[in-house]
């Protein structure tokens, strides 16, 4: 039986992890805004999830956000984005980071497997010579083309007008 999906710190998630590897689970993580969860997120995260056992998802905080999409995002702040993961079957763990990219989260958590979507070449994945050194393998998965955030948002103000 699986360990019950959470959300965890950056503080917890080192622990965590340990327990999971030496239970056996293979530990898939993957990162990013995920803000207005939309179809192509779910596609997205169930592909990563059928990589391994256990999908860890590093989440930019709000004021990372901002900081990678512009003023005005997220449109969901970070605890309501954290709820919606989390309500996903596919998702075992979501720890929200602030730093710039989730290098430091990758080497806490040493997953078995890397991922990012298809708009990422396996060598310009952040964490990809971590995880390759540790052993482990990493993957840039199909992108879904579809509905975008920006695009969700964009077709939400041209109503407005």
């Amino acid at each position: 039986m699986k360990p019950d999906a959470g959300l965890y710190t950056m503080d917890t998630i080192g622990e965590a992890s340990r327990a999971w590897r030496e239970a056996g689970y293979s530990i898939v993580f993957t990162n990013g805004c995920f803000d207005l969860i939309h179809p192509g997120h779910v596609r997205y995260l169930q592909q990563a999830r059928d990589q391994g056992d256990l999908l860890v998802l590093g989440l930019n905080t709000d004021e990372s956000v901002r900081g990678l999409k512009g003023a005005g995002r997220p449109i969901l702040n970070l605890e309501e984005r954290c709820e919606v993961l989390l309500a996903l079957r596919c998702v075992h763990a979501v720890v929200p980071f602030v730093e710039d990219t989730p290098l430091e989260l990758i080497r806490r958590v040493r997953p078995h497997i890397l991922v990012k979507g298809g708009d990422w070449a396996v060598e310009n994945i952040v964490g990809g010579d971590v995880v390759e050194a540790d052993g482990g393998t990493v993957l840039s998965l199909p992108f879904h083309p579809g509905t975008s955030t920006t695009e969700i948002i964009r077709r939400i103000r041209s109503t407005l007008t």
